[in-house]
């Protein structure tokens, strides 16, 4: 069983590849899996936002679920978006799948569009946790769910439960991060969940980052990250001031839209999104040509 130290470096938020007919491109996702990994990275997230998980049918989830960890092939620790906005029905889903069971830890998003007060969140994840024995990273990402999980319920939770060994903070509120870090029990990490935040996380006691970004500039953010971890912040603030324009691009039209864009520039997908996402404008692809072209100069 995996603990927090485990997930410590560069997370990855695999996206999913699809074909001119938007079909899942395994092929595809079998090279981003071995692009990743040999680009340094430290574990991979399959079906988190970034996937488009939203869009993707159970038998697809499934089919993504087995390929990233056939692939993988115990390179790499492996988390596994399993979050949902109702609490039986995601119980349900983590007991009766194995592809789910035969990940490494589930990453648990605050529930979407319900939004509950703190201690309904606080129900929601007490009643996963006690549903299963795999390790779970929680996820604050108020930007998407329209909740914001306070620091002090992040700490109840992580207080209360050992099997709960991190959070995915992309709240982008230092000073809530900075308390929970502050205040945390031994067994319990924080993890950056904003490519742009990464750096100023780390240097308050984050232990890495779940990296959109990574997906196609593996070295590069893995660089960023050990840097910072090693306590090298010369080279940590110039890997921040060469990624930090193109961190910020990627999300200007949504996300995977930008990333997206780069990954077809590097020739490891299509790029192809499905509804409601759509492609990215041509400005938007000319900016990120443009800050392409600068980083590998």
């Amino acid at each position: 069983m995996i603990k927090a130290k485990d997930l410590k470096g560069t997370g990855v938020a695999v996206v999913t590849p699809f074909t001119k007919n938007k079909e899942v491109d395994f092929d595809a996702l079998k090279r981003i899996v071995n692009y990743l990994i040999d680009g340094g990275v430290d574990y991979l997230v399959a079906l988190g936002t970034t996937a488009e998980t939203a869009t993707l049918t159970t038998e697809e989830q499934k089919a993504i679920a087995d390929c990233v960890f056939k692939e993988t092939a115990g390179r790499v620790p492996l988390v596994i978006g399993a979050g949902g906005n109702n609490t039986q029905a995601v119980i349900n889903t983590i007991e009766q799948n194995e592809w789910i069971q035969q990940y490494d830890s589930l990453l648990i998003a605050t529930p979407f569009y319900n939004k509950p007060n703190q201690e309904g969140l606080y129900q929601h994840y007490k009643a996963i946790v006690q549903s299963t024995s795999l390790p779970i990273v929680l996820y604050n990402v108020p930007g998407r769910t329209g909740v914001n999980m306070s620091a002090e319920t992040s700490l109840k939770l992580a207080n209360d439960f050992q099997n709960i060994i991190a959070i995915k903070e992309a709240s982008g509120n230092l000073i809530q991060i900075n308390r929970i870090i502050n205040q945390k029990p031994n067994h319990f990490e924080v993890i950056s969940g904003d490519d742009g935040l990464t750096l100023p996380m780390i240097a308050i006691g984050a232990i890495g980052v779940i990296s959109v970004l990574a997906n196609a500039l593996p070295k590069e953010m893995s660089r960023l990250v050990n840097a910072a971890l090693t306590g090298d912040y010369v080279q940590a603030q110039k890997m921040q001031k060469v990624l930090f324009e193109i961190s910020q691009k990627i999300f200007a039209e949504g996300n995977p839209t930008g990333i997206k864009v780069l990954m077809e520039q590097k020739g490891l997908i299509k790029n192809g999104l499905r509804l409601p996402l759509l492609p990215a404008s041509a400005t938007l692809e000319n900016e990120l040509s443009r800050c392409f072209l600068d980083l590998e100069s």
